[in-house]
Formats: C-alpha cells, sequence, structure tokens
C-alpha cells in the first residue's frame, strides 16, 4: 500500500529532511513558530499530558547565556542561527491534566503524585512532542538543527528551573551555503521490523 501524503511532502519532512549546520539571516517570525505550534499541538501523548515547554532565545544577550553552555563544536550555529528553542520537559505537567484529560481527571493524583513517575512520563512523552516540533518545522518550510550536546545543568539553571529538564536545542532557520553533510545509511526494514 502506498502512502496517502503527498510525495513532495514526503522529501519534506522525511526523505529530503536533516539536521541544518548553517542558516540565513532570514528571520523566523512568531507567526511562524505559533503555526508551527498550532499544527503539531495534536501529536499524541499519554493522557494527552503535553509535557513540552519551549523557551525561544530571541535576544542577543541570551543567545550569548545559551552560547557559553553548548559544546564547543554546536556554539558557531547556535550564535549564528535566526532563532533557537530550548525544548524541556515539564515535570510538574500534572497540574493540567484535569483540564487536558477530563476523561480521568483523577489522573492527576492517582497515577502522577510522586515525582519519579511524572519525571518518567514527561521525559518520554516530552520527547515525543520534540520530534512533532521537528517535523512541524520542516512543515513550515524551514530546516531544524537539534542537538543534545550541551551543558544540560547550565542550561537548566540558566534559563528554566528546577521542575523543568532540558531535552534538546534546536535551531531553526531557511538553511544557508554548505548545511547538510551528506546522508548517513540508515537500516533496512528487516534490520528493525520482526514479525511474531
Amino acid at each position: 500500500m502506498s502512502l496517502v501524503l503527498d510525495p513532495a511532502a514526503q522529501d519534506l519532512l522525511f526523505r529530503e529532511a536533516r539536521t541544518a549546520n548553517t542558516f540565513t539571516d532570514e528571520p523566523v517570525t512568531e507567526e511562524q513558530v505559533q503555526a508551527i505550534y498550532d499544527l503539531v499541538k495534536y501529536g499524541p501523548t499519554a493522557f494527552n499530558q503535553t509535557p513540552l515547554r519551549i523557551t525561544l532565545v530571541r535576544s542577543a544577550e541570551a543567545r550569548e547565556r545559551l552560547v557559553q553552555h553548548m559544546a564547543e563544536g554546536n556554539r558557531a550555529k547556535t550564535a549564528t542561527a535566526p532563532l533557537v528553542a530550548i525544548l524541556s520537559a515539564d515535570n510538574e505537567f500534572h497540574e493540567e491534566l484535569p483540564a487536558l484529560f477530563p476523561a480521568f481527571p483523577q489522573a492527576k493524583d492517582v497515577l502522577f503524585a510522586e515525582r519519579p513517575a511524572r519525571e518518567g512520563s514527561a521525559a518520554l512523552n516530552a520527547a515525543l512532542q520534540a520530534a512533532y516540533f521537528i517535523v512541524g518545522v520542516r512543515a513550515a518550510g524551514l530546516a531544524a538543527g537539534p542537538m543534545t550536546g550541551f551543558d544540560f545543568e547550565g542550561v537548566r539553571k540558566e534559563f528554566l528551573d528546577d521542575d523543568h529538564t532540558p531535552l534538546m536545542v534546536v535551531n531553526i532557520g531557511k538553511p544557508g551555503p554548505d548545511a547538510w553533510y551528506p546522508r548517513s545509511p540508515r537500516l533496512a526494514y528487516d534490520d528493525v521490523v520482526t514479525t511474531v
């Protein structure tokens, strides 16, 4: 069975999309970010918990503070990307559950009363949302440069609080010159899928 999604959209979102390492100086607008969020907010999470939180780094002062926490190889591209987003997991997501999951409003207290349960669930579900976010950036015709090469504790202290766990930093913008490394190999279907 073939895919329903148009082949050009398949290429935009997956086949031709790669992590961008350089960007043009064309700004990423608030309207573009809002459109991305309005699309990807529908991605599924357990109990509709939606624990992903997005911190947009726009000011020069905030950018300088962030670059100090990036791994050496990620500093230049983070310093020059039109927009940088810090994606984090909100470990207090359960406070929103009565509104977000009205079918089982007591889930807040029954399933997520303990912090370790929340942290594990927030990490998994926010990571799912981070993947949706990257695909949404691509759907907006922009390139994403997701990175985990940074001082997690330093970024948390600098930009977040004890209730938020950083997951990744994503550079966002129109791809610049020599933005892409060559496509790396992928595993074959038979190497990944097992039927039992």
